[in-house]
């Protein structure tokens, strides 16, 4: 019998340490197991960003920095009132939630790969894949700021 219990007590350690981790909750460990995605993420896409919260007013400053990064980094790819390589970006602000624009400009790849959404997109557009632009989440927020500009322009000029 001695010789039984350094492995009885090896055995009860793991089993205790086991059942001391942090879990996930059950709907979230079934859709990470399945490749699913959870409704939150459905809603604000997967990446970083998980709240933005917006000013009932465009902030002008922010937007002229996101004008110019977009400018930069973007048009290669997007115009704002055409279909060009990726989809056009005037009304995206109206179409998605801000995190998802965020997580979709941080985070092209993973979207790319695992959102429905994203990826009816690259089915679209011809399978050409979101380039990721290394951009940090400051810039990435002044570009929303830019594109809610950009929409509540177009939204003024189909009104006229």
């Amino acid at each position: 019998m001695p010789m039984y219990k350094p492995a009885l007590l090896c055995l009860s350690t793991v089993l205790i340490l086991v059942s001391c981790q942090p879990s996930q909750p059950a709907e979230d460990a079934a859709a990470t197991s399945s490749g699913e995605i959870s409704a939150e993420q459905l809603e604000k896409g997967i990446g970083p960003v998980t709240q933005v919260k917006l000013d009932e007013d465009v902030d002008d400053e922010l937007a002229r920095t996101g004008e110019q990064v977009f400018q930069t980094k973007c048009t290669a790819c997007h115009k704002l009132n055409e279909r060009y390589i990726g989809p056009p970006l005037f009304d995206v602000t109206q179409r998605r939630a801000p995190e998802y624009i965020m997580n979709m400009i941080l985070n092209p790849t993973e979207m790319l790969q695992k959102h429905p959404t994203a990826k009816e997109l690259l089915a679209q557009y011809n399978f050409t894949p979101m380039a990721d632009q290394n951009l940090t989440e400051a810039e990435a927020r002044a570009i929303l700021e830019y594109l809610r500009e950009a929409g509540e322009e177009a939204a003024e000029e189909t009104k006229n």
